[in-house]
């Protein structure tokens, strides 16, 4: 049998403990995976092992399939009303409101982000999103179509059926909910692959999703390496359509793979290297409250953060000392201490990839306005970093560094920074700061990105949709929008007369 995870924290931040199942989670039960080996995570802040969970393999996705299917056909799908499923997800969220502070403790343990974040972001956000799909799930409607008076034509949309999901590890709970939310809502059936790097909260939303009264075999969760689970996924005859969130490299193998199978639907929430263009007229103490944001939320793993800061001339000076002084203002420690604003890269690789690209922007010519450098001796801690003197063809300047890593770049008039902010493989998101909002709106929609922000930045809604131009994606995340990933759209004609 697998084995259980206990922990207790005795911190200023929380004071709690939490026991769940470590195993894969297949027609409501946990198994051990059937390799019988096991994946360690590890505790960001120090490099130690937290727990082991049991590692899924190709096998346990076919275990998972079968089982999503077997519930699609009998307790779910087209056997379950609409407006029972709004019920069970409602009751969902309530589980999740229950839970709230654990879970927030276990995505701040096992991804490095505060606590404070945790609970008043990640959890609380995805308790509204699985509120928001709730109130969708007896309201997917087709429409009646007038052809002439001898025939009756209308549209249904019905549920995929078997789903596969792959999310990542910088929002563990809150990528869940916005894959799980419109998917149920819907009507299909989940196979899911977590982050292994911060798979916990998936775990322990397994039995969360049990208490809420979910059918067993609705959600399944196989635990595993993206070359062989994340694989097996993209690649199984018998999953019809694959959501995944993560890198742009990622999503090509994923695209390819569904092609190459049974040509399943894809839908894809890739990276970024989003502009944030501060304009001489904008409201500078607000700007530079906003770019923090913008680039240093969640520790610059955010694939819509603002990490190309263009800042007009006759300001750039100013806003680049003020902007200086924000991020070495940043306290930078143990996510459930109370001084602290930014925990520790979620892994040894991320810590490392971030790193090369600091050095990499060190070594092309651009200045280290702050930062650059780790902190502490131990876990994966590096210090908010600000670069200037960059040029467009710079590695920091063109590839998503995914960390606390923003390069400010001076600019002179609309149409030049215009031009800069497109120059770019990504279209995730922007951002536009003035108080011209005439010249926002404008800059706005000349920007080739799925979300544009004005006089703020990266601010999300369940109620609003996400997602990429270019090489940032392929549909949409959250809002009704969301709901067309996951129904197929049958047209019924209706013949009146009972002749040809």
């Amino acid at each position: 049998m697998p084995s259980t995870f206990s922990y207790q924290w005795d911190t200023p931040k929380y004071k709690g403990k939490t026991s769940f199942n470590t195993g894969i989670f297949i027609d409501g039960k946990f198994l051990d995976g059937s390799s019988g080996t096991t994946i360690d995570v590890i505790n960001p802040t120090n490099g130690k092992v937290i727990t082991s969970i049991s590692e899924a393999v190709e096998k346990d996705v076919d275990l998972a399939v079968a089982a999503a299917q077997k519930a699609f056909d009998t307790v779910w799908g087209l056997k379950t009303p609409g407006a029972k499923r709004a019920e069970l997800l409602w009751s969902l969220a309530q589980a999740m409101e229950r839970h709230k502070e654990e879970l927030a403790a276990i995505e701040a343990l096992d991804n490095g982000k505060t606590y404070d974040w945790a609970l008043g972001t990640d959890v609380s956000f995805s308790i509204d999103v699985i509120k928001y799909f709730a109130g969708w799930a007896d309201k997917v409607t087709g429409q009646t179509i007038e052809t002439d008076e001898r025939k009756l034509a209308y549209t249904r949309h019905e549920p995929i059926g078997v789903v596969g999901q792959i999310i990542p590890w910088n929002f563990p709970l809150l990528m869940w909910s916005w894959k799980i939310g419109p998917a149920l809502a819907t009507g299909n059936t989940i196979v899911l692959k977590p982050s292994e790097f911060t798979p916990l909260t998936a775990i322990r939303m397994c039995e969360i999703l049990k208490e809420a009264g979910i059918p067993d075999g609705v959600v399944n969760l196989v635990t595993g390496y993206g070359h062989t689970v994340g694989a097996a996924i993209s690649s199984h005859m018998k999953i019809e359509k694959v959501a995944f969130t993560g890198s742009t490299l990622v999503g090509r193998k994923i695209m390819e793979a569904a092609s190459k199978s049974n040509l399943k639907t894809v839908t894809l929430e890739l990276g970024g290297k989003s502009p944030n263009i501060i304009f001489d007229d904008a409201d500078l103490d607000q700007a530079v409250n906003w770019a923090a944001h913008g680039i240093f939320w969640n520790h610059g793993q955010a694939c819509c953060a603002g990490s190309r800061i263009f800042v007009q001339e006759a300001i750039y000076d100013e806003f680049l000392k003020r902007f200086t002084q924000k991020a070495r203002e940043i306290r930078v420690g143990d996510p459930f201490d109370n001084d602290t604003d930014q925990g520790p890269q979620v892994s040894q690789i991320q810590y490392d990839r971030i790193m090369g690209y600091i050095e990499s922007g060190k070594q092309q010519g651009a200045t280290v306005a702050i930062g650059g450098d780790r902190k502490g001796s131990e876990g994966y801690f590096i210090n908010p970093t600000i670069f200037t003197d960059a040029t467009p063809d710079m590695k920091i300047v063109q590839e998503e560094i995914f960390g606390p890593v923003g390069v400010v770049i001076k600019f002179k008039t609309q149409e030049e920074v215009v031009k800069q902010a497109n120059d770019t493989s990504y279209g995730l998101a922007a951002a536009v700061f003035s108080q011209n909002i005439n010249r926002a709106i404008e800059t706005a929609h000349q920007l080739q990105a799925g979300t544009a922000w004005i006089n703020c930045i990266n601010q999300l809604h369940a109620q609003v949709p996400f997602g990429g131009y270019k090489q940032s994606g392929i549909g949409r995340e959250l809002g009704e929008y969301a709901l067309s990933n996951y129904t197929n759209v049958k047209a019924v004609h209706i013949n009146l007369q009972h002749r040809i």
